[in-house]
Formats: C-alpha cells, sequence, structure tokens
C-alpha cells in the first residue's frame, strides 16, 4: 500500500486591516478590542475588500506559478458556529482567484482569498465560568485575510510534507506578505490522507487531519495516520472518512467528527462584493516584483556557486542567513564560496547557538570579520581548530580575527622542527595507540593528532601533523 496525501494551507496575510474592514490586525492584544460592526455582521453593514490583500494573493499566485482567473467572485459559506457572527464565512468557491500551479514537485490545485473566524478560548477546569465549562470568542482574528493553498494529492509521506512545508513557507516568508508563524496560527495546514495499493489510480477514503501547529508535528501525525490506516485495511476493515487531530504529547489519533456531521456549506455567491477582475498591469506587477525564490536560489547557490545541498538549502530557506553568506563571499572573492557557506550554517550558525541566538542579525560577528577568519585558514596562518577558538570569542565578546589570534597565540606552527618535535613526544607519550597505527589500526591515529592538537593549543595544522605520524609511524 503507498500513501497519497494531499494539503489545505491557510496563510494569514500581513496587512495592516482585516479583508473587509478598516480594523487594525493584531496578535496578543487585549481580547475583542479591533472589532467593528462590519467585522461583527451588525445589521446594514457592508463590507469592502482589502486591496493590499489582492496584491498580496497575485504574489503568491505568481511565486506558486499559477494562472490568475481573470475575474474571479466571492461567496458566502454558510455555516453556524460562535466564532462566525455572520453565520457564513465570505471566501471563494467555484472562481478562485488561482488555478493550477507548482512549486516543487507538488502541483497547486487552487489559491484563493477569504476571511479568518475569530479565535475560541475554551475554559476548562481550572477557569469554571458560573460553575459551567464554557468557551469564549475574541473577535480580534475574525476578518483577518487568508489565502488558502490546496494542493493536488502528490505527496507520499510524511517527510515529503515536512520538506515541501518548508519550501512552501520560506518561499511566503520571502515574499513578504506573511510572517508564516504556525505558532501564532499564522500558518496552518491540514493534510487529506489516505491509502491505496501500489500503481493503482484509484484514490482511497480519506481522512482529514486538523490542528496541527509545527511541520515537525505535521510528520509525526501523518505518519501515524498511514500507519493507523495500514493496519485497519490489513485487518479486514475500512477506513471512515473522518477529522482527526493528532496528540504530540501522546502520539495518539483522536477523531474530531464523522463524515455525517461533516458540514454541507451551501455556497452562495456573496451579494455584497463586486467579482475581483485583476488588470494585466497588476498581474505583470506582481509577477516582475519577485525576489529571487527559495528554490531558485538553493539552485544557483549549488550550480554556480558549488555549495553542498545541505547547506544551500539551509541558506536558501533564510534571508538573513544567505544575506550574511553572500556578505562573507563579496567581503573576500578570493574565498571558495564552499567554504564561506560551510562556515555560516556549520561553525557560525552552531556557535550562535550556544550564545541562545537563532540569527546572525544581532551578532558581534560580521561578514567582513568571519570573511577574514575564513581566509586566515585559507591561507593556513590559522588552523581550523583554533579558528573555532577564535570564532567563539568573536560571538561571545567581539573583535577582529587577526586581532584574535595574536593575542591569544594562535598562528599556525610554521616551524617544522617544532611541529616535529610534538608529533615524536605523541607517540612517546601514547604507546599503545602508536602501537596500533604500526599493527595497521589507522582510525587510531585520532588519539594521536588529538594529542598534538592539544599540545599546539589548536595552533598546529591537521593535515600535516596526520602525515607526519604516519610517516613515523610507518616503520
Amino acid at each position: 500500500m503507498e500513501a497519497v496525501i494531499g494539503l489545505e494551507i491557510h496563510v494569514q496575510l500581513s496587512t495592516q486591516t482585516k479583508m473587509f474592514c478598516g480594523c487594525r490586525l493584531s496578535f496578543g492584544d487585549e481580547p475583542n478590542t479591533h472589532t467593528c460592526p462590519v467585522c461583527l455582521a451588525h445589521p446594514g453593514v457592508l463590507p469592502v475588500p482589502n486591496k493590499k490583500a489582492i496584491d498580496y494573493a497575485l504574489l503568491i499566485a505568481a511565486a506558486l506559478e499559477c494562472e490568475v482567473a481573470p475575474r474571479s467572485i466571492f461567496h458566502r459559506k454558510n455555516y453556524f458556529y460562535p466564532d462566525n457572527p455572520k453565520a457564513y464565512q465570505i471566501s471563494q468557491f467555484d472562481i478562485p482567484i488561482a488555478i493550477n500551479g507548482r512549486l516543487g514537485d507538488v502541483r497547486i490545485h487552487r489559491a484563493h482569498l477569504e476571511e479568518d473566524a475569530a479565535k475560541m478560548i475554551h475554559v476548562g477546569e481550572s477557569g469554571r465560568i458560573q460553575g459551567s465549562d464554557a468557551s469564549l470568542v475574541d473577535f480580534n482574528r475574525g476578518g483577518t485575510p487568508l489565502v488558502e493553498i490546496v494542493t493536488e494529492p502528490d505527496l507520499k509521506s510524511g517527510a515529503q510534507v515536512r520538506e515541501w512545508g518548508q519550501l512552501l513557507r520560506a518561499t511566503i516568508k520571502q515574499l513578504g506578505v506573511s510572517n508564516v508563524n504556525m505558532e501564532e496560527g499564522s500558518l496552518r495546514c491540514d493534510a487529506n490522507v489516505s491509502i491505496r495499493p501500489v500503481g493503482s489510480d484509484v484514490l482511497g477514503t480519506k481522512t482529514e487531519m486538523k490542528n496541527m501547529n509545527s511541520f515537525r508535528f505535521i510528520e509525526r501525525g501523518i505518519e501515524a495516520e498511514i500507519e493507523r490506516q495500514k493496519q485497519l485495511v490489513a485487518s479486514g476493515g475500512r477506513v471512515v472518512q473522518e477529522t482527526l487531530h493528532y496528540d504530540p504529547t501522546s502520539g495518539e489519533l483522536h477523531s474530531l467528527r464523522s463524515k455525517e456531521e461533516a458540514h454541507d456549506y451551501r455556497y452562495l455567491p456573496e451579494p455584497d462584493l463586486v467579482p475581483i477582475a485583476p488588470s494585466e498591469q497588476m498581474i505583470t506587477s506582481a509577477r516582475e516584483s519577485l525576489p529571487e525564490l527559495p528554490a531558485a536560489k538553493a539552485s544557483r547557490y549549488r550550480d554556480q556557486l558549488g555549495v553542498q545541498d545541505a547547506a544551500a538549502l539551509l541558506l536558501s530557506f533564510e534571508t538573513e542567513w544567505a544575506e550574511f553568506f553572500e556578505g562573507v563571499v563579496a567581503a573576500d572573492d578570493s574565498i571558495e564560496p564552499r567554504v564561506a557557506a560551510n562556515w555560516v550554517t556549520g561553525e557560525l550558525a552552531a556557535e550562535l547557538r550556544k550564545q541562545g541566538d537563532e540569527a546572525p542579525s544581532g551578532s558581534r560577528v560580521t561578514p567582513a570579520s568571519l570573511a577574514v577568519l575564513v581566509g586566515l585558514v585559507a591561507s593556513k596562518r590559522v588552523s581550523h581548530s583554533a579558528a573555532k577558538n577564535v570564532l567563539e570569542i568573536m560571538v561571545a565578546e567581539g573583535g577582529e580575527a587577526l586581532e584574535i589570534v595574536k593575542e591569544q597565540g594562535l598562528e599556525q606552527i610554521s616551524d617544522s622542527g617544532e611541529l616535529e618535535a610534538m608529533v615524536e613526544a605523541a607517540i612517546e607519550a601514547n604507546p599503545k595507540p602508536a602501537e596500533q597505527v604500526r599493527s595497521g589500526n589507522d582510525k587510531a591515529i585520532g588519539a594521536l593528532v588529538g594529542a598534538v592538537m592539544k599540545q599546539s593549543k589548536g595552533r598546529a595544522d591537521g593535515g600535516e601533523v596526520t602525515r607526519l605520524l604516519k610517516e613515523k609511524l610507518s616503520g
């Protein structure tokens, strides 16, 4: 059996105001402080579409290589729930703003505009109101502009969903139309999961997985659901269409509602809003204003600069890290981009994490100063080991690489006689690994190299130390 997965992604747009009224968007403000008669559905009010939201939707459509509809319309998606004061959500149904796109290996079925619902806050045992459990509603979020992106069922595993979801998030973030913060709900992802015999073209009964707030949890939840469906079918049962929630703490799946309880939304055209008819100028402007997107950037780093795949992906997903890397390369054109990328995504990123930083923006290390350090290693003035010590000081205290090298006495040993004496001392002090190397155990040389590096305080060149050790122990 193979899995078949399609995604529905809701992206909150970072406009100044809501989709159909002038209320300011906010996160974390006092509940129900950004509301008006329009988003609270008072009688007699009329919605007015947010042009910036439409512009952002066109940018997303361009980034996803979608066809833009010459004329799309809004609908009323009817349902009754406390988070929806109108008893319908303004969305797009049969004529969305964008269709038939692609991102990487996944086809985009459609992307459409809609408004978000209000936020429900469920009060449990610790917060009883008048002796009974209750749900509270914060209407600050109600009316927030959304773009819903629906993929074709092209994904096959939880790991693929995680990787593709991270690519989508990085792409949307690069556009500047959303902060795509999953913890705040700016990006929400639902997955439709089914299984079928390998090679079959018939889709199986799907289940929908909702309320997952990280791609790591989404991966785990999908894998759990795939395994559940396979075991169910293998035991002679059948998959029932239902909506599920994955609990990442317990690893359990819980049913939220069955097919019979699913809503018939009765979409009706919204009579209070005119159709969206983007001009050719608007569509062209969106396409021409696209930045270099993560997929294209990763390809350029790999194909033109020779950066390794893992580093290219990390840099392309994070604009700030990419800018830092390019600043290092620009500061010294003699540095190989591959080497610079490894230092940025490897040693620098690790050192910043130790200090509690996740990005280079607040770091004391500048691209130019890191370029100097990498250059010192490339010219063999400083060993890689000593350079890591220098970088630790630069991150913690600031300063320039060359000055720290001189202050700490970390310039690489250039006297071959001094280095040879250290190698001989290490062999004499470590007879057991020395004998193992003589007997053909090459792995044992690591202990001897480590002894020399410790004695030299990182000033020795590891490659030269290894060469000398092998030379002296080969007899």
